[in-house]
C-alpha cells in the first residue's frame, strides 16, 4: 500500500480547501444557529463539481476514485463547512446517487445522475423506519405489483434530505416470506402520487441538514423505477452503507484536524497561573490524544477507500472498525477539545461547541456502535 497521495490529489485537496474556506465556512455558523438549509452553499458545491465527483464523465462527474473522493471530503471538513451540509452531501452523493450509479439501468442513470451531479436535484435514501433502525431487515414498508406500477405503503423515519429531496432510493418489502431477500429498492420522485413528506424533525446536531419522516399511502411508482431486481434491495442497502462507513466519514477526519489546530492555538493564547495552559501536562495530554485520534481515524478511512479502489472485496468488518472508531473515540476527542476551551467551549462563538454536538451522530447514524461491534465480533467468530 502506497501511503503517499499523487501530486494531482494534493493539488485538488488544496483547491477544495480554499473553496471551502472562501465559500462554505462563512455560511456555517448561521446555518447551524438557525437550523436552516443553505441553497447557496449547496449550489456552490454543485458548481465546484463535488456532488458528482466520482461519477463517470458521461453523467456529469469527474470519474474520481474513492481515495480522491475522500481527499475532497477531508478538505471540506478541515475547511470548516457546516456539519449538516456535509451530512446532506453524503446522503446525496453516496447513499442515493452512487446506489443509482451502481445498480441502476442505463436509462435510470441517464435520467437521474446528471441532475444529481450538478445539485439541481437533491438525493436521499430511505431505509430506516419508526420501528426498524439497527434491525434494517425488519422494515414494514410494502410494495405490491399492480400492472405497470408498484403501490408502496409505509413510513420512513430520520431521512436526511427528506424534506428537500427530488429523488429518493426507497426500500420496501416485495415478498414478506423471503426475509431480507424479500426487500427491493425503488427510485421515487418527489411528485409521486401517494407520497408525501411527513413531520420535519429538529435535531441537537447537524441542525442545518433537513430531516423528516416520509409517508407512502398507495404511492404509485412505475415498475421501471425498480432498482436492480426484486429481492435485491438488502444487498443494495449493504453496499450503500459501506460508503456510509468510509467516504462519508472523511469530512469527520478533516474536522478533527481543524479542531486540533484550534485547540493548539487556544491553549497557547489562554493564560492561567501566569503561563499559557499549553504548558500544563494535563492539556498537553489532551492535545496528544486528539492527534492520535486524528491519525488513527485517517488511516482507517483511507484503508477502506484504498481497498475499494483496488477492487478488493471488503468484509464488512473493516468498514465497521472505521465507523466505530470514529464514532466512539470521536466523542472522547470532542470532549477533550471542549475541556481545553473550558467555559468558552460551551459558547457557540467557538468551534468546539458545534463540533461536540455534531460528533455524536457518528456513533448513531449509519449503524450504531453496538451494531458495529456485533459485525466485528461475528467476523472474528466466523459467523455470517
Amino acid at each position: 500500500m502506497d501511503f503517499l497521495f499523487t501530486p494531482e490529489q494534493l493539488a485538488f485537496r488544496e483547491q477544495v480547501l480554499k473553496f471551502t474556506i472562501k465559500e462554505l465556512a462563512p455560511l456555517a455558523e448561521e446555518m447551524d444557529l438557525k437550523s436552516e438549509w443553505s441553497w447557496e452553499a449547496w449550489r456552490a458545491m454543485g458548481r465546484f463539481g463535488l456532488l458528482g465527483l466520482h461519477f463517470p464523465e458521461k453523467y456529469g462527474g469527474a470519474n474520481a476514485d474513492v481515495v480522491t473522493t475522500c481527499v475532497a471530503g477531508e478538505a471540506l471538513g478541515e475547511g470548516g463547512a457546516d456539519g449538516g451540509l456535509l451530512l446532506a452531501y453524503g446522503a446525496h452523493s453516496f447513499l442515493c446517487s452512487d446506489t443509482i450509479m451502481k445498480h441502476g439501468a442505463e436509462e435510470q442513470k441517464e435520467k437521474y445522475l446528471p441532475k444529481l451531479a450538478t445539485g439541481e436535484w437533491v438525493g436521499a435514501m430511505a431505509l430506516t423506519e419508526p420501528n426498524a433502525g439497527s434491525d434494517a431487515a425488519s422494515i414494514k414498508t410494502r410494495a405490491a405489483r399492480d400492472g405497470d406500477y408498484y403501490l408502496l405503503n409505509g413510513t420512513k423515519m430520520f431521512i436526511t434530505n427528506g424534506p428537500i429531496a427530488d429523488v429518493i432510493v426507497v426500500f420496501a418489502v416485495t415478498n414478506k416470506d423471503a426475509g431480507p431477500m424479500g426487500i427491493s429498492a425503488f427510485i421515487i420522485e418527489k411528485n409521486t402520487p401517494g407520497f408525501q413528506v411527513g413531520k420535519v424533525l429538529h435535531k441537537m446536531c447537524v441542525r442545518s441538514s433537513q430531516t423528516s419522516e416520509l409517508i407512502f399511502d398507495n404511492a404509485k411508482v412505475p415498475a421501471s423505477n425498480l432498482l436492480g431486481a426484486e429481492g435485491y434491495g438488502f444487498v443494495i442497502a449493504l453496499g450503500a452503507l459501506e460508503w456510509d462507513r468510509s467516504a462519508l466519514l472523511a469530512p469527520g477526519v478533516g474536522a478533527a484536524k481543524r479542531i486540533l489546530k484550534e485547540c493548539a492555538k487556544h491553549s497557547n493564547e489562554r493564560k492561567q497561573f501566569g503561563r499559557p495552559i499549553s504548558r500544563f501536562q494535563a492539556i498537553q495530554h489532551k492535545l496528544a490524544d486528539i492527534r492520535i485520534y486524528y491519525e488513527a481515524t485517517r488511516l482507517l478511512v483511507y484503508r477502506v477507500a484504498w481497498k475499494k479502489d483496488q477492487g478488493q472485496m471488503l468484509n464488512h468488518m473493516e468498514a465497521s472498525v472505521s465507523k466505530l472508531y470514529l464514532g466512539e473515540q470521536g466523542m472522547l476527542a470532542a470532549s477533550d477539545a471542549l475541556q481545553i476551551f473550558g467555559g468558552y467551549g460551551l459558547m457557540h462563538e467557538y468551534p468546539v461547541e458545534q463540533y461536540f454536538r455534531d460528533t455524536k451522530l457518528s456513533s448513531i447514524g449509519g449503524g450504531t456502535s453496538e451494531i458495529q461491534r456485533l459485525i466485528i465480533s461475528r467476523t472474528i467468530l466466523g459467523e455470517k
